[in-house]
């Protein structure tokens, strides 16, 4: 059986029962500290080019990142060309600490600190594996074996940063693939290098705690973290990391607990890239906290550009469903998603706080654009193709004429087969609702109102077709409809007709909408004129014509005035 869960074993959690982090909620944001330049890089199939590595360091200085792991110099050639050329030419801006990874080997590390001579200030990040597997499979060295590598090489570290004064030094260490590792152990390891680096005598310290490989759910996670902030040495003067994978798709759940167990700072990469099923991603983290009013310490208002650097960067597409970034995340097909996003957009005011339906934040924040908010397939409905009437056109539907017309782009949509742009929806509606055929043209009209109503004189049509009726009833509507059935022959019912200015000012355009029985057929049309009469006028005529058709209204060829009255 090629398929047989029986092979793995569940993770054991952490047997605690004096967990204090599910009360807690966060209200301030972690350190966020950049990998994509080392461990972001070390995942593609293409690794950047110093072109590209610089930049990347570039968008994260403008993004607002203090802490960006630039390499493992150490390791790579181009990783320590890159970090000089960052010292050389001065393009670390003094708040920004850059982040070097190394291993706790004597040469290794020697070598770290040639590729930082002359920076201002820099974090030295050492490791070595200490998990059960690591320790047995990998090294076949017991726990004694495994402290030593750690110790003396946070012994070296601290010999080699005593020689260059002139940088500001920051030390961390991660037990690498820390989920796997006894938390007595990582407990014991830490406080060993702790012993060695003394953070309780001024040395900026930061314990790394990653989650090399995802082994379990994100709440295991936060009783790791809690377990080794309740229980290591020091606690009050070193800063607790995290550093989650993306193994079990959590990552970013994980941090979030990580912080609420005690966690100080997080690493991560912009998009999650990273090995495997990739990093914590940090945009997403971001974001995540501006959702809940909580500044993130970093401006993502240009997203676009986010994207477009990382694609560039690291030769990946950006998922059109990714949180925040993604293409469609603030898009809605679905007619009733729309509908919601629309009326809660109409009652909305600048000044109040964000409350929208299916919209988490605000789409503008991040330079979007509400034209991206409603597209328009053959799932949308009347909601949906409404705003996009109202947004691109300035055009209000009556709610009658939203449901009818809906449907007439559902159809399109369906033959289609995909998308229907802004430019289609409002032809559809030209073709077939405002669409004025010559023989039905209004040309004038004239209204005169006494006290058994109105009498109305219409002239429409153009040249030999030319005609002018004349009606009388309690509106101009009623006038002209009478008027209508007796010419025609017809009987008609009005069922509803609304009209609505378009734009401010007396020179605005009106819109009229009607839906009209002829003969017991429903017949709808709409006119946009200088002014309501008209455009209702006009409407009145072309549902008409729907059913009469051009022909019949040619067939005397010369103008007719008749007269009819509402009974």
């Amino acid at each position: 059986m090629a398929f047989d869960h029986r092979k793995y074993v569940p993770f054991t959690p952490v047997a605690k029962t004096d967990r204090r982090w599910p009360d807690r909620v966060i209200e301030r944001a972690p350190r966020l500290c950049a990998v994509d330049l080392r461990d972001g890089n070390q995942a593609l199939v293409k690794p950047m080019s110093v072109a590209q590595k610089q930049r990347m360091f570039e968008l994260l200085v403008k993004l607002g990142f203090k802490e960006i792991e630039i390499g493992f110099p150490a390791a790579s050639q181009p990783d320590f060309d890159f970090c000089r050329k960052l010292i050389e030419e001065n393009r670390i801006p003094d708040d920004v600490h850059i982040q070097v990874l190394t291993q706790a080997r004597p040469e290794l590390i020697e070598r770290t600190y040639l590729a930082l001579e002359g920076a201002k200030r820099a974090i030295v990040h050492v490791y070595n594996s200490t998990s059960t597997v690591q320790r047995e499979q990998v090294f076949n060295l017991d726990r004694a074996g495994i402290r030593d590598i750690a110790v003396d090489g946070a012994r070296i570290v601290k010999a080699h940063a005593a020689k260059r004064p002139e940088t500001e030094w920051t030390f961390q260490y991660s037990p690498e693939s820390f989920t796997g590792t006894e938390l007595d152990f990582a407990a014991e390891v830490i406080d060993a290098v702790n012993d060695v680096w003394r953070p309780d005598q001024g040395q900026p310290v930061v314990i790394n705690l990653p989650a090399t490989v995802e082994m379990a759910t994100p709440n295991v996670f936060a009783d790791q973290i809690e377990w080794i902030c309740d229980h290591v040495k020091y606690r009050q003067h070193i800063s607790i990391s995290v550093h989650t994978h993306n193994d079990r798709g959590c990552a970013v759940a994980a941090a979030e607990l990580a912080v609420m167990a005690g966690a100080d700072r997080v690493e991560g990469t912009l998009m999650g890239n990273g090995e495997r099923t990739g990093n914590m991603d940090l945009v997403t983290m971001a974001m995540n906290l501006y959702s809940q009013g909580i500044d993130p310490l970093l401006d993502l208002s240009g997203m676009a550009e986010i994207t477009d650097v990382v694609e560039a960067c690291t030769e990946i597409a950006t998922h059109p469903r990714h949180p925040y970034a993604g293409e469609l995340v603030f898009t809605a097909f679905s007619g009733s998603h729309q509908d919601a996003i629309r009326k809660c957009l109409a009652l909305r005011e600048d000044s109040d706080p964000w409350h929208v339906a299916y919209l988490p934040i605000d789409p503008k924040d991040l330079g979007r654009r509400y034209e991206e908010v409603v597209r328009i397939n053959s799932q949308s409905g009347k909601g949906g193709v409404a705003y996009v009437l109202e947004r691109d056109y300035n055009i209000s539907l009556p709610r009658w004429l939203q449901i009818e017309f809906s449907k007439v782009v559902q159809r399109e949509a369906e033959a289609e087969g995909g998308e229907i742009d802004s430019l289609t929806i409002h032809r559809l509606f030209e073709d077939r609702y405002l669409k004025v055929h010559a023989p039905w043209q209004l040309n004038a009209y004239d209204l005169h109102r006494d006290t058994d109503g109105v009498q109305a004189r219409v002239s429409f049509g153009t040249g030999a077709l030319e005609q002018t009726l004349s009606g009388r009833g309690l509106g101009a509507v009623e006038a002209l409809a009478a008027a209508l059935e007796k010419r025609f022959s017809i009987k008609l019912a009005v069922e509803a007709y609304d009209e609505f200015a378009l734009g401010e000012g007396t020179d605005a355009n009106a819109l009229a909408c009607i839906r009209l029985l002829v003969d017991g057929e429903v017949c709808s049309a709409a006119a946009l004129a200088e002014d309501t009469t008209s455009g209702t006028l006009q409407a009145l005529l072309s549902a008409v014509a729907q059913k009469v058709g051009d022909t019949v209204v040619g067939n005397d060829h010369a103008p007719v005035e008749d007269e009819a009255t509402i009974k």
